[in-house]
């Protein structure tokens, strides 16, 4: 004999028209969330700092790959679901490279920003070209960790075996106006004459164009971004190698504010400065060597 069930009925028709909630399909399989899961968890970083700051982050963060015309399609596809004149924090890792490129790219994250506010932030260094991005914006947000670097531009030639080697225009150029100067002072000074005879006229030419291109175009950056009145001033200071010795010479945060660029200092101790920094850092062991990363909360495109 079959147990007898007791039914409350009341309490079954209850239940019998209550919806059922289906549970919502996952949008990833387990194994792709967990190929990604280093992505999401750089992109929950982002949203996190968004969230803090108010500002939409887009983040390009290079080891040794350079600025490109290649970059194009990284900054494009950061900004595809960006609103126009949206603020926008650019996180800047870059040893510099291409300035043609470097040019485009802040013309297109500065259309992107319209009425908006641009700044760069520099966790590490933004070096050569990468300077020049920076002072695009409308402020540079440094730490006691971020670098900018000198523009003067870098030729590399191939010496007589082959090898590339870097050469500064800048000290090309003055060598060639100072064994000029020597040479007229005395037209048989042996040493001027000899120094001359190596420096060929067409590469003073192309090497003097190259060095006002640099400084013409850190004069409109500065003129569109941080608009201020003395730009002619600050673009010689970073071009000048009577100042900075080196190319690679460290233009902190505090040289950069008495220069004239604008700068927005963040403590190390600074809550959303080791938020950028944790996700600076997290971005820098995601990439090789010759890799760039460009990267938001929603997207993420090694190249």
């Amino acid at each position: 004999m079959e147990p007898i069930m007791e039914h409350d009925a009341d309490h079954e028709g209850e239940q019998a028209s209550r919806p059922q909630q289906a549970t919502p399909p996952p949008l990833k399989t387990p194994v792709y969330q967990a190929m990604h899961a280093a992505r999401y968890q750089r992109q929950a970083l982002i949203r996190a700092i968004q969230k803090q700051t108010g500002t939409r982050l887009l983040c390009y963060v290079s080891v040794r790959a350079p600025v490109t015309r290649d970059d194009t399609l990284g900054i494009v596809e950061l900004l595809h679901n960006v609103s126009p004149d949206s603020d926008i924090d650019l996180l800047l890792h870059t040893g510099g490279g291409d300035i043609d490129a470097a040019e485009k790219t802040m013309f297109l994250l500065r259309s992107a920003v319209g009425e908006g506010r641009l700044r760069v932030i520099v966790p590490d260094f933004a070096k050569s070209a990468g300077t020049l991005m920076a002072v695009a914006a409308d402020a540079i947000v440094m730490s006691n960790s971020s670098e900018l670097g000198p523009i003067d531009p870098q030729i590399v030639l191939r010496d007589g075996r082959g090898n590339a080697i870097q050469h500064s225009v800048a000290t090309y150029l003055d060598a060639f106006a100072e064994h000029s100067a020597a040479l007229r002072r005395d037209a048989n000074d042996p040493v001027a004459r000899a120094m001359l005879n190596k420096i060929d006229p067409e590469t003073v030419n192309a090497y003097a164009a190259v060095k006002d291109r640099a400084r013409k175009l850190a004069e409109d950056h500065l003129k569109q971004g941080m608009k201020v009145a003395n730009f002619t001033e600050i673009a010689n200071a970073l071009i000048d190698n009577k100042r900075w010795l080196t190319h690679g010479q460290v233009i902190g945060y505090q040289n950069a504010k008495s220069i004239g660029l604008t700068v927005e200092y963040l403590g190390p101790q600074d809550t959303t400065w080791r938020a950028y920094w944790q996700l600076y850092c997290h971005q820098r062991l995601a990439i090789k060597d010759e890799e760039k990363l460009f990267e938001s909360d929603f997207a993420s495109l090694p190249i």
